[in-house]
């Protein structure tokens, strides 16, 4: 598998919500602190009802999704899980189950509270693109 730089990560962490609004400089920051790692088919990645510490970027290969033991969705490069955990630290709504030979970018939420102690403005874009996030989900309930 290809080994991936830093800089490499940024176009796919800007394509997750959570980091939507954020500058490419506040990008390099969260890159810094996150880890590339490798795992090979069969590793449970995340397992639903334990609490999360880690969010997961997929650099390479693919997961499956499972919720109550039914497979729910497969994911694979560019798509990401556990962006929650991130912020509250709280159960794994699903498991998450690695198909293939994987390269994952891990972000931990030690790391990632840093960075937002030491860039406090993060932390305020981050806000304001989630709730515009649940503004929308909030219009889109009330017309269904």
């Amino acid at each position: 598998m290809a080994r991936h730089r830093t800089t490499d990560y940024l176009d796919h962490l800007s394509n997750v919500p959570l980091f939507a609004g954020l500058s490419k400089r506040d990008l390099q920051r969260v890159a810094k602190v996150s880890e590339e790692v490798q795992v090979e088919p069969g590793r449970v990645l995340v397992d639903q009802g334990r609490t999360g510490h880690e969010f997961f970027l997929i650099l390479e290969g693919n997961a499956s999704v499972r919720k109550n033991n039914r497979k729910t969705a497969d994911l694979g490069p560019g798509q990401y899980f556990g962006e929650m955990a991130l912020l509250d630290r709280g159960p794994r709504s699903a498991t998450v189950v690695a198909e293939s030979p994987m390269t994952l970018l891990v972000l931990g939420q030690r790391e990632f509270s840093g960075v937002l102690d030491e860039v406090p403005s993060m932390a305020h874009k981050m806000l304001a693109t989630m709730a515009g996030r649940l503004r929308d989900a909030d219009s889109k309930a009330l017309t269904h």
